[in-house]
């Protein structure tokens, strides 16, 4: 107040601020002005918050502690935005995507009770820890996927106590995993039409394909691969 000290009120309350009009400070959002409101600011106050109509700059690191809840949207217009923990207790709708002009958005963990996505769109890597499947479940927790090399090999045919089985790599796959596959070699000679194959772990990592001929003759597979998918679900 030194700067108002030689000066008269006449002369210096156009210098002091003040909220607009007549009212004192309540419960009713009002702007800071100077004390003749000549120049109104952006900022506005009341007894139970403030708020800004303009720009709401951070000179350099700023914090904000306890709860903070964004109205409608956040936007990382460049650089990064980084979320540690996005918590909704709510319905969380995004309209149609989520999008970064530049930069990275980077969330760590997020807390949804109800999320309605439009469209999402990955270009990347989307990690999912689990996933829901409809209103009711189930939870997928794991996939793994791989693929091995098979031999050239003759079927027995349904009569016959032979089958044709073996095992391979299927890295993350565990006893309880449901397992499909397939062998791109099935099918392109003749003989094959009638062979049904089976897939299933039987140790950690370790998948058996087993396979039987359904007709009455001996079918017959080219070597080829096989490509195989575990699966895990929980209730």
């Amino acid at each position: 107040m030194a700067t108002l000290g030689t000066q008269t009120i006449s002369t210096s309350y156009t210098q002091l601020l003040k909220t607009f009009g007549s009212n004192i400070v309540d419960s009713t959002m009002r702007a800071v002005s100077s004390g003749d409101e000549a120049g109104v600011s952006a900022l506005q106050i009341c007894t139970t918050g403030v708020k800004s109509t303009g720009t709401l700059a951070c000179d350099g690191a700023s914090t904000l502690t306890g709860a903070v809840t964004f109205g409608t949207n956040i936007t990382a217009s460049t650089g990064t935005a980084t979320i540690g923990t996005l918590s909704v207790s709510g319905q969380a709708t995004f309209g149609s995507h989520v999008t970064m002009s530049t930069g990275t958005a980077t969330i760590g963990t997020e807390s949804v009770g109800l999320s309605t996505i439009g469209t999402l769109s990955v270009t990347s890597i989307a990690t999912l820890g689990s996933a829901k499947i409809g209103a009711t479940g189930p939870t997928i927790t794991k996939v793994s996927y791989a693929t091995a090399s098979f031999g050239s090999a003759v079927v027995a045919a349904h009569s016959a106590p032979d089958t044709t089985n073996g095992t391979f790599l299927l890295t993350g796959a565990e006893l309880g995993d449901i397992v499909i596959g397939s062998i791109n070699s099935l099918g392109s000679t003749t003989g094959t039409t009638q062979i049904e194959t089976s897939f299933f772990p039987v140790a950690s990592n370790v998948v058996r394909y087993v396979i039987n001929s359904k007709g009455a003759t001996a079918g017959t597979i080219p070597a080829g691969t096989i490509f195989a998918t575990a699966m895990r679900f929980t209730t």
